[in-house]
């Protein structure tokens, strides 16, 4: 095992060679990375609206706990609409590249 990592420690490698080794594509798997991170905000959002609505389902009439769900159902939206935008130029600058 050690000679044969000592063979292809010491075989020249000529410009040609070096050229065609294939290179990483970080650009891709940054997208891939972000898109997962964006799809976990979008769930976590959508979650909240679902707990939000059911906050103000049981509320009871009470006002304050009301201002809190549809707070709560605001913030989400706006939430979502972030993370659909920040989905949207994170593909636009990954697809430049």
């Amino acid at each position: 095992m050690s000679t044969i990592l000592h063979i292809l420690a010491t075989a020249p490698i000529t410009s040609n060679q070096v050229q065609s080794l294939p290179m990483p594509h970080t650009a891709g798997v940054i997208q891939q990375a972000l898109t997962i991170v964006f799809g976990v905000i979008g769930a976590f959002a959508l979650l909240m609206i679902t707990v939000s609505g059911l906050r103000y389902v049981l509320s009871s009439g009470d006002p304050q706990k009301t201002a809190r769900a549809k707070d709560g159902i605001v913030y989400s939206l706006v939430g979502i609409a972030v993370a659909v935008a920040a989905e949207s130029i994170v593909l636009f600058v990954a697809n430049k590249l």
